[in-house]
C-alpha cells in the first residue's frame, strides 16, 4: 500500500481534493504560524509591550517568509513542536533589534491552535461551498422524482410503494441540517488563541487581554472570552459535523450502490469512458464514487474519535492528546473534500431509470400492496381479522406463482366486502404513496 492516501500521488485525488490538500499542506501552514506571528506583535505594538517599528518590521517578514520547511521537520523531530524554529527562522528575516520581539511572550501552541484555526476557516469555506452544490443537486432530484413511483425496501425486503423524490428529500433534509449545524459551530470554533505559557497571559502583564481581542481582530478572528489550550471541544464539534455528513452520504451511496445492481437497475452513476472499468469483464461500471463515499465516511467516524480523545488533556497543557489532532483534523477534511466531490459528481449527472421502477414494483406479483389491500378491508372486517385475511392470501400467492389480485378476487372474504374494482384500486402503486408528495414539498418549501 502506498503512503497514506490523502498525500499518495496515486490515491489523493480518489480520496481528497487539490484545494483542500493545499490548505493543509507544510507551506501554508507555515505562512499560517507566520501570519499569527505578525498579527501577535502588530497586536503588541498597539497595546504598548513592543515598539511598533519592531512590529512593522516582523510583519513585513511574515507577509514574505519562505519557509525552510526540510529544517523545520528536523527541528520539529528533536524538540516535539515547530514553532522553536519558526521562530528562530522568521526571525532570522526582521533586521536589526526587531527581531528580539519574535513571539513576544507567547508559548508554541498560541500560535500552532490560532494556524490550525486559519486552516479550518479556509477548509470550511471549501466544504460549505460543496455541500451547497450537493444540496442543490438533490434539491433537483427531489422535485424532478417527487412522484416516480419505486418499490420501497425493509430489511432488503419489498415493503410500500415510496418515491425516488422522497429518497432525495430524506438525503437533502439531512444534508441542510449538516449545513446548518456548520454555520452554528463556526462561532464556536473561529476563535484566537492567545493564553501565553499556562493560559493566564501573564507574560503580556495588564495589557493580556487588550492584546488578545487586537490580535483576534488583526486576524478577523472571534475572540475567546478565556484561553483553549485545554478546551478542544470546538474542533470536536466540527469533526463530527464532517463524520455526520459523511453518515447521511454513505446512506444515500449505499442505497444507490444497491439500486445499480443488475437484478434491480434503478440507476448508475453518471456516465465516463473508462470509470468504473474491469480490468478483466469489458461490460463492467462498477460504482465508483459510491464506494469512496462509503470509505471516506467510515474512516471521517474514526477521525472523528480521535478527536474525543484529543480533548481529554491533562491540566493546563497536555502531554500528548494534542497530537491527536494533527493527525485526525487535516486527514479528517481532506478526506471530507474527497467525499464530496464524489458527491457532487454522483448527485450531478445521476442517472436514474423510471421504467424499471415501475418494473420492480411488480416482481412481487403486488405482495407490495399487501398493505394497502389489508386496509382496505379493515373497516368491514376489524384489522386483525383483515390482516390474517390478506396474509393467507399473499402465502398462496407466494406458493402457487399466481397474483395477489387474483387471490383476493377468489376469496369470498374478500369480495363479500369489496367490489374487484376497489380491490384493483388498492393494488395500484400510484394509489398507496400516502404523503410522500406532500413532504417532499415541505422540505423543499423549507429552504426558500
Amino acid at each position: 500500500m502506498a503512503a497514506p492516501a490523502p498525500e499518495s500521488l496515486i490515491f489523493g485525488d480518489l480520496f481528497g481534493t487539490a484545494a483542500m490538500r493545499t490548505v493543509f499542506d507544510d507551506a501554508t501552514l507555515a505562512r499560517r504560524w507566520a501570519e499569527a506571528e505578525a498579527a501577535l506583535a502588530l497586536a503588541q505594538a498597539e497595546c504598548g509591550l513592543i515598539p511598533p517599528e519592531a512590529a512593522r518590521a516582523i510583519a513585513a517578514a511574515a507577509r514574505n517568509f519562505r519557509p525552510d520547511l526540510r529544517a523545520l521537520g528536523e527541528k520539529t523531530v528533536l524538540v516535539g513542536y515547530p514553532i522553536v524554529e519558526l521562530v528562530r527562522q522568521l526571525g532570522a528575516a526582521v533586521p536589526g533589534e526587531a527581531r528580539g520581539f519574535v513571539h513576544w511572550g507567547a508559548t508554541t501552541q498560541d500560535i500552532m491552535d490560532t494556524a490550525v484555526i486559519l486552516q479550518l476557516r479556509a477548509a470550511l469555506a471549501l466544504i460549505e461551498a460543496d455541500l451547497a452544490t450537493i444540496r442543490a443537486e438533490l434539491a433537483r432530484l427531489a422535485a424532478v422524482h417527487r412522484d416516480t413511483p419505486m418499490p420501497g425496501r425493509t430489511h432488503l425486503q419489498h415493503a410500500l410503494p415510496v418515491t425516488f423524490g422522497q429518497k432525495a428529500a430524506v438525503w437533502l433534509d439531512a444534508m441542510d441540517r449538516h449545513a446548518a449545524r456548520l454555520a452554528q459551530a463556526k462561532p464556536r470554533v473561529l476563535r484566537a488563541q492567545l493564553g501565553a505559557a499556562a493560559g493566564t497571559l501573564a507574560s503580556m502583564g495588564a495589557q493580556g487581554l487588550a492584546v488578545r481581542a487586537a490580535f483576534a481582530r488583526h486576524l478577523e478572528l472571534a475572540e475567546p472570552a478565556i484561553t483553549w489550550h485545554v478546551a478542544r471541544d470546538g474542533l470536536a464539534e466540527i469533526a463530527f459535523v464532517l463524520a455526520l455528513t459523511g453518515q447521511t452520504l454513505a446512506k444515500a451511496a449505499t442505497d444507490i450502490m444497491l439500486m445499480c445492481m443488475d437484478e434491480i437497475f434503478e440507476a448508475r452513476e453518471p456516465f465516463v469512458t473508462g470509470r468504473g472499468a474491469s480490468s478483466t469483464m469489458p461490460q463492467k461500471a462498477n460504482p465508483i464514487a459510491c464506494e469512496v463515499i462509503v470509505a471516506c465516511a467510515r474512516a471521517l467516524r474514526e477521525k472523528s474519535s480521535l478527536m474525543l480523545d484529543a480533548g481529554i488533556a491533562d491540566f493546563e497543557r497536555a502531554t500528548g492528546p494534542w497530537h491527536l489532532e494533527w493527525l485526525a483534523l487535516p486527514d479528517g477534511f481532506i478526506l471530507a473534500s474527497g467525499m464530496l466531490a464524489q458527491a457532487k459528481f454522483l448527485f450531478g449527472g445521476l442517472v436514474l431509470y423510471p421504467a424499471n421502477m415501475a418494473r420492480n414494483l411488480g416482481i412481487s406479483h403486488g405482495l407490495i400492496l399487501a398493505e394497502a389491500a389489508m386496509m382496505k378491508l379493515a373497516p368491514h372486517t376489524g384489522r386483525a381479522k383483515a390482516h390474517h385475511i390478506v396474509y393467507d392470501a399473499c402465502v398462496r400467492t407466494r406458493e402457487s406463482g399466481t397474483t395477489l389480485l387474483s387471490e383476493l378476487l377468489a376469496d369470498p372474504k374478500v369480495t363479500a366486502h369489496l367490489s374487484g374494482e376497489a380491490i384493483a384500486a388498492a393494488l395500484d402503486p400510484a394509489n398507496y404513496l400516502g404523503s410522500a408528495g406532500a413532504m417532499v414539498d415541505r422540505v423543499l418549501a423549507g429552504r426558500a
